[in-house]
């Protein structure tokens, strides 16, 4: 069974609430096929934002919304236990009913930024991820629970008959950068999400990790999905279509350097970028903020992050690679000013041409 090709946003949690409903809203308005909606943390606030929950708005957004499928891209096991996650994936079920996606990632930084870590644990994520997906789905599935893992423990009785409460199975992905989780991906998930900076090499590097880790668990890799998170920014004229997009790479670039060096390696080797090319984001971005980030983001290094940006026509070529890639669903972060309006011109002028 073949996947279809989506494109959806990726929005992060760290705007207020009544502004990210509405950027939902016009999203669906475009014709786009998911809201997906990434868990910020505490470093945003260096740069004019606050951390919110993620899985709190998505319920507050999938009941104002009725077309558009909302994605959990991601939430941490590490910050909550698998039972909970399984209460809040209930509430997405009452709220959005067949329309949620559950992404599950160890998002390491946020546990760094919090001051947790992973000090003390004996377990990796690649167990912590598929004990979090085997309660999560013993508990959604309504049967009694009694699990003794490595990383959980897990008890709760059978839903009785009379319960008002789905037993609905729950699409769950793993948000992934290395091999291990994105094998785990295919072995034991829906599918695999790949990390910002996303480029048509990695998401061929990713898809071969997963379809192997498929093949071991003896499953049919076309059935699973493969969702990039690629930044992106749109405008008539080329120029301003790529402004937002520069912002949003310096972000995430500088974030590479400050936070991530170990994991983001594979990233930036796929993007043929090297971390005394991106430093000077980083220092500007520590020194200045977000906006003289931007201003150290070259041409050249904007091409290499492969950012789906500029033009109608050019947002189309760039989204036709990363499907030739193997890319069976956009995730695109779309950035700069007016985003909404962003939305609307994406429906109108690139939408149409993958449908």
């Amino acid at each position: 069974m073949s996947v279809p090709f989506r494109i959806g946003v990726l929005q992060l949690s760290m705007e207020p609430l009544q502004q990210t409903v509405r950027m939902a809203q016009a999203c669906e308005r475009a014709g786009f096929d998911i809201f997906w909606l990434a868990e910020a943390y505490p470093w945003w606030r260096k740069h004019g934002f606050e951390a919110r929950s993620s899985t709190a708005i998505t319920a507050v957004v999938a009941a104002q919304t009725q077309r558009i499928v909302m994605g959990w891209g991601i939430i941490s096991p590490y910050t909550r236990h698998p039972v909970q996650i399984a209460m809040e994936a209930r509430v997405m079920q009452d709220a959005a009913g067949g329309r949620f996606l559950l992404g599950l990632g160890a998002s390491k930084i946020f546990m760094k930024e919090i001051g947790e870590g992973e000090q003390g644990r004996e377990v990796g994520p690649a167990v912590v991820m598929r004990e979090s997906i085997e309660i999560i789905t013993a508990v959604l599935a309504g049967g009694p629970v009694e699990y003794r893992g490595e990383a959980f423990q897990a008890s709760a009785p059978a839903l009785k008959d009379e319960a008002h409460a789905s037993r609905a199975r729950v699409p769950i992905y793993i948000g992934a950068t290395g091999p291990v989780l994105q094998r785990l991906a295919g072995s034991h998930a829906d599918g695999l999400l790949t990390a910002s900076i996303t480029t048509p090499d990695f998401i061929r590097y990713a898809r071969g990790n997963m379809e192997e880790g498929a093949r071991r668990a003896g499953k049919d890799s076309s059935s699973l999905d493969l969702g990039g998170v690629i930044v992106g920014s749109i405008n008539r004229d080329s120029k301003k279509g790529k402004e937002g997009a520069r912002e949003m790479a310096a972000m995430y670039l500088a974030n590479k350097v400050q936070n991530i060096r170990g994991s983001a390696d594979v990233l930036l080797e796929k993007a043929g970028l090297k971390f005394e090319e991106i430093a000077p984001i980083a220092d500007a971005m520590e020194k200045s903020g977000r906006k003289a980030a931007a201003q150290a983001v070259t041409d050249d290094i904007l091409i290499k992050v492969r950012a789906i940006a500029g033009t109608p026509d050019q947002c189309c070529e760039r989204i036709a690679e990363y499907r030739a890639a193997g890319c069976t669903n956009i995730m695109l972060e779309i950035w700069g000013d007016d985003r909404e309006q962003q939305a609307k011109l994406f429906g109108e002028a690139v939408l149409p041409n993958f449908r």
